[in-house]
């Protein structure tokens, strides 16, 4: 496994380029439930159309081929296909036992096309993302605004989650884990203390990315927190970097990422939605608009890390790279650094 140190010292070196949206990606292909089954599900008694982290299981070549069309357009992190791949959130498809393979085999979908563009461009390897979502259950919000001291889930149970999750990631062959779409600091800080927990239990220590969602203009994320105070209150993980991502299309993310970047003592991240969804829940905005946008946050010395969300296509990602990479990544303030 590639070292923090060694993250940490890649992302001073140049911009680095994420992938962008599975989901988009996905929904192109227009599975049927017939699709989503496969063989192994044909059977089974529940609806499962929708379920994308199942497609690991029923449809790895075409997860593998859209990882591929990523690397291929300029891609240097590309994210495992386990965005939803916890107990939690497979509970919706009464699947919770499939989780930890799930995200094994995310991996290693994920790890076979990385590994096979690393060899084709040996001066620019490819690394696998081990992706962590919310999981569909807040731990410091009520779901029923008539009762707003319950929870529906516990800190612990969101633990014993993500560590299940983790273990099939890195034992599927990540490179890091990222703990993406933070709208709930308390689920993200569950996620935290189940990585360290493990890198504890194996003896390594495992590269954090960590990236949190701005709910509108107000600058917050659905828990309430600030940038700022979401950067406090993961700090103590040590990530390699710290970012926003998905919600907010890019230039509307601009002022709290430049937020972020000012306090953050490690690499910053960004992969924003194209823009924000239309009356039929799309995407609209096109890659050279995108990548002039993203393109100013690496100019301003924002960034160390770019890519995209919701809506994101490899075009998308193939404009961003070639505009952001024209620039040198963020430095790290020295007085950051040294507090």
């Amino acid at each position: 496994m590639t070292s923090k140190q060694e993250f940490f010292q890649l992302f001073q070196s140049r911009i680095h380029i994420l992938d962008g949206a599975m989901g988009t990606m996905i929904q192109g292909h227009k599975l049927t439930e017939d699709d989503y089954r496969g063989h192994r599900f044909a059977n089974y008694d529940h609806a499962i159309k929708g379920n994308n982290d199942l497609l690991n299981l029923t449809k790895p070549e075409i997860i593998q081929g859209i990882h591929e069309q990523f690397l291929a357009a300029g891609a240097d992190i590309i994210e495992t296909n386990t965005f939803n791949a916890n107990r939690v959130s497979m509970a919706d498809y009464h699947m919770e036992d499939l989780s930890y393979e799930m995200n094994k085999v995310g991996a290693e979908i994920a790890r076979k096309a990385a590994d096979k563009f690393s060899k084709q461009t040996p001066n620019k390897p490819r690394y696998v993302a081990g992706s962590l979502g919310p999981t569909t259950k807040l731990a410091s919000m009520s779901p029923d605004v008539s009762n707003p001291g319950f929870r529906a889930i516990t800190f612990d149970d969101l633990h014993k989650a993500f560590k299940e999750q983790a273990e099939g990631l890195l034992d599927g062959g990540a490179d890091l884990l990222l703990i993406e779409t933070i709208t709930d600091t308390l689920n993200c800080k569950a996620a935290i203390y189940a990585i360290l927990e493990i890198g504890d239990e194996r003896g390594i220590d495992i590269p954090i990315m960590i990236s949190g969602t701005i709910t509108d203009n107000s600058g917050r994320t659905l828990s309430g927190q600030t940038v700022e105070a979401f950067w406090n209150s993961v700090a103590h993980a040590d990530p390699v970097s710290v970012g926003l991502n998905c919600a907010l299309g890019a230039e509307l993310m601009r002022p709290f990422l430049k937020n972020l970047s000012d306090v953050a003592t490690c690499a910053v991240s960004s992969h924003p939605n194209a823009g924000l969804p239309n009356e039929m829940g799309e995407y609209d905005e096109s890659p050279e608009y995108m990548a002039t946008v993203v393109g100013e946050f690496a100019e301003s010395g924002l960034v160390n890390i770019v890519g995209g969300c919701c809506g994101t296509t490899p075009d998308h990602i193939e404009a961003i790279a070639t505009e952001a990479t024209k620039f040198e990544p963020r430095r790290l303030q020295e007085a950051l650094v040294n507090e």
